[in-house]
């Protein structure tokens, strides 16, 4: 039981960094992609830079998540990211109905 846990412990912070690049980088950039919306262009070009702003934000975001100096700092920074743009993509859906 002790060489598993201490594998776990050893492989830990690489199999977080991971799931934080492909699940939270593409939550990150669905983000985005909704926040977009509220630029002041037409509905389609506004989609379309969402688009493309999603596929820049998911790069960096991989890119972020294995350059950052630890698993809980890769989070982190992903967190703090986020937020801004979960505020933006709560209030386009907020007023999509109005």
């Amino acid at each position: 039981m002790g060489k598993f846990i201490s594998a776990v412990y050893a492989r830990g912070p690489l199999v977080s960094r991971v799931v934080a690049a492909l699940f939270g980088g593409y939550f990150l950039a669905a983000l985005v992609a909704v926040a977009a919306i509220a630029l002041p262009l037409e509905q389609g070009e506004a989609v379309i830079a969402g688009m493309l702003a999603s596929f820049l934000m998911y790069a960096a975001s991989v890119i972020w998540v294995f350059a950052a100096g630890s698993a809980t700092r890769a989070w982190a920074g992903l967190m703090a990211c986020g937020l801004p743009f979960g505020v933006v993509a709560w209030l386009v859906t907020r007023t999509a109905g109005a």
